[in-house]
């Protein structure tokens, strides 16, 4: 890569004929390389594919707008879940990351803008020489070199709009990790409250199944039912027993993650999680937005294009790079024999330079770093389209996941309280002597089983509702303004 240059030393004393001949051979020079380099146009993504008009899984019709889903845990009117998601948002660790990676991405920004604009450096030297036994001497030189690429094909400034778009993806991952870590927390929040319910209807049951053991151990004092039948009972009881320390594993598990996703040691919540509370059930009313309109709430959906945007700008660069590169350059300074000597009018030096460096031959090199580019765009388009249609199929498998749910639960909520009846007459009946006692294990177990499977389908419920606040965007708005941090946005 040949590298022309013309100088130019005190410009004010050149001859009007060098001058011309300066500028005639840079009008020459940019009109060769001009005509020796092609810069094509940025490629454009193709249509992508048809978003579809409406939700298919919805109840109700999308409109405009749809339900504001900020702060979207307030819905559930629990203000310690409320809390849990605030301290994650503030302190969790892959939220950290994600807003060192923006503020890292923020700074090389300005690093690429700053190469749009001249550079300025001072420089100075003290130099005192002897030769044998000549007398020694000194020299002093004080200055400014200013240099400034003129970026006349845009290569600076392709750089710029690739770091400006990977700075758009930084904020928008940041947001992405923000959506999941609230419904992360959420969903571990709502599994929490469901083993606790879980542990308090087994302990019923088990109360309930002791009752009924010595109601068998009396009547077999009496010589009214077997041997049989009391280890029966025993059985039961004992087994219903023995999910009491699963459950407990899993509440203290739960725990621990719900503190990490916090920041926090794992024990930390120990006493501000031990007391049971009800499984947080959303507030109705929610009203979906068009899907078009989802996915621009959608963070992951933004990173995507941005990173799209930037690979554009880096195959413009790359093309860019083909093209000459012209640059301006001059010093400015003082150089003198002695430190007085400085001061001098004549101890002036002034140079300016102007360059320009074309590539001539490099082995295709710079041609495989085009298609190199192209090649990186592809893969960011192809990025693109699968998260489009990943958050389509989020949102439709949350509305049937969420359908589906509401239903099962209507129906073994009636099973459950048709289980409770039945096991409450049966041991009546069986007390009585009207029924056999394989009656009151059947009804026994059925509503141990039934009750079980009410309280697994309401936290499925709750579930679905953090599913879907996550698949619609969680809150996150693309002008910046994160309506998941509840007021603590990321660092500009």
């Amino acid at each position: 890569m040949p590298d022309a240059r013309l100088y130019l030393i005190d410009p004010p004393t050149l001859a009007d004929e060098d001058a011309a001949h300066w500028t005639m051979s840079l009008a020459v020079v940019g009109t060769l390389t001009l005509a020796l380099c092609g810069c094509g146009s940025i490629p454009r993504p193709a249509d992508t594919f048809a978003i579809p008009a409406a939700w298919s899984g919805a109840a109700t019709p999308a409109r405009a707008g749809g339900t504001s889903l900020a702060q979207w845990w307030s819905r559930f009117d629990d203000p310690l879940l409320s809390r849990l998601v605030t301290q994650a948002l503030r302190a969790n660790t892959s939220v950290k990351t994600a807003q060192g990676a923006l503020r890292e991405a923020r700074a090389l920004r300005d690093v690429a803008a700053g190469a749009l604009w001249p550079t300025v450096d001072g420089s100075g030297s003290a130099q005192r020489a002897q030769s044998g036994r000549n007398k020694a001497t000194s020299s002093y030189q004080v200055g400014l070199d200013a240099s400034w690429e003129l970026d006349l094909f845009g290569a600076n400034r392709s750089a710029l709009a690739a770091s400006e778009a990977s700075a758009r993806a930084s904020a928008a991952s940041l947001g992405d990790v923000q959506v999941s870590i609230a419904a992360e927390v959420g969903l571990d929040y709502m599994t929490l409250r469901g083993a606790q319910t879980r542990l308090k209807i087994t302990q019923n049951n088990l109360a309930s199944q002791l009752e009924t053991l010595q109601i068998t151990r009396w009547r077999l004092q009496a010589g009214l039912v077997t041997s049989l039948e009391a280890e029966q009972a025993l059985t039961l009881a004992e087994q219903i027993r023995a999910q009491v320390p699963v459950l407990q594993t899993s509440i203290e598990q739960t725990r621990h993650a719900l503190a990490v996703l916090t920041g926090q040691p794992p024990a930390a919540l120990a006493s501000l999680l031990a007391a049971p509370g009800p499984i947080p059930q959303a507030a109705g009313g929610l009203v979906l937005s068009f899907p078009a309109e989802t996915l621009r709430q959608r963070p992951d959906v933004r990173a995507a294009e941005a990173q799209m945007t930037a690979a554009m700008a880096q195959v413009a660069q790359a093309q860019a790079n083909r093209a000459p590169n012209f640059k301006l350059g001059g010093s400015l300074g003082l150089d003198a024999l002695t430190l007085a000597a400085l001061t001098n009018s004549a101890s002036v030096v002034s140079v300016l330079l102007a360059s320009v460096a074309m590539p001539i031959f490099d082995g295709g090199a710079l041609r495989a770093q085009v298609r190199t580019q192209q090649g990186a765009l592809d893969q960011a388009h192809a990025t693109y389209e699968a998260a489009i249609l990943t958050a389509l199929k989020d949102v439709e498998d949350a509305l049937v996941a969420l359908r589906g749910d509401r239903e099962r639960l209507a129906h073994l909520q009636l099973a459950a309280a048709a289980a409770g009846n039945a096991a409450l007459l049966a041991r009546q009946r069986y007390s009585g002597g009207v029924v056999d006692f394989q009656t009151v294990l059947d009804t026994q177990r059925t509503q141990l089983v039934t009750q079980d499977n009410m309280v697994a389908a309401s936290v499925e419920v709750s579930a679905d509702h953090v599913r879907l606040y996550k698949a619609l965007g969680g809150g996150w708005q693309p002008d910046g303004n994160d309506a998941t941090a509840d007021g603590h946005r990321a660092p500009r």
